[in-house]
């Protein structure tokens, strides 16, 4: 039996574990499991893996997508690319790191896309908003990252304002800004200035729709939320230990 998980802290609400379930039931697949493993420091990492010699993959949550690379033996080139991982492999004893964020966030975003979509927010800039990043550049769309603590070409959130809003048509949260237990909270932008011209993109999933997308789909903005990432990268994730069994 080989075994699965997800490591990250805290992990009450995250979406892998509940998802695997259902797929193995869905699939009859009683020949491996998955589990969470809550990690209160990266450190611990090595002794999980000591611990559970059947572990075959693990996905990789928040806040560690980027504090595991040190631990890895080696990274995908896309991995490399955007410096965050959020899927491991054992690959002939090693940990392979990969990121299918990248797969998640690109094949859900491109239907979404219309011609005026040429300028992009990320807002946050975390290990996802490297993956939102890398995404944007493959489909040729400008962005700046927005971050509380900006830092070369980085905004502030409140260097925002009613022309930089026209501009920049496609507004992507990559924070946990507005996530359950905390669904009264959104990232402050100017919302007035959102219009039907925009898309609004919330990696976050839970809430079904955040005040981030509520305020914007009042303004008449497209939304969609991070259920179908979440989706699309958990499949990538199972394509790529299934190679490795």
């Amino acid at each position: 039996m080989a075994e699965f998980g997800l490591i990250g802290y805290p992990l009450e609400h995250s979406f892998s574990p509940g998802w695997f379930a259902k797929k193995f039931q869905r699939e009859g697949i009683t020949h491996h499991q998955y589990r969470a493993f809550p990690l209160v420091r990266i450190q611990d990492f090595s002794d999980l893996v000591r611990r559970h010699p059947d572990l075959a993959g693990l996905n990789v949550t928040i806040p560690y997508k980027q504090l595991i690379i040190p631990f890895l033996d080696r990274l995908s080139p896309e991995a490399i690319a955007v410096s965050a991982v959020n899927t491991l492999a054992r690959e002939k004893g090693e940990w392979v790191g990969y990121n299918t964020d990248i797969i998640g966030f690109r094949e859900t975003l491109k239907p979404l896309l219309k011609t005026h979509h040429r300028h992009a927010l990320i807002l946050g800039s975390g290990g996802a908003s490297l993956a939102v990043g890398f995404v944007l550049d493959q489909l040729g769309i400008e962005y700046r990252v927005v971050s509380r603590t900006p830092f070369n070409n980085q905004l502030a959130y409140d260097a925002l304002d009613a022309v930089s809003m026209d501009y920049y048509s496609v507004i992507i949260n990559t924070t946990p800004v507005g996530m359950f237990p905390h669904v009264n909270h959104a990232p402050t932008i100017p919302y007035p200035a959102i219009g039907p011209q925009h898309l609004l993109y919330d990696l976050v999933y839970n809430p079904a729709e955040t005040q981030f997308l509520q305020k914007g789909k009042a303004q008449g903005a497209q939304v969609v939320n991070g259920l179908g990432m979440l989706e699309m990268q958990a499949e990538a994730s199972w394509d790529i230990w299934n190679a490795n069994l």
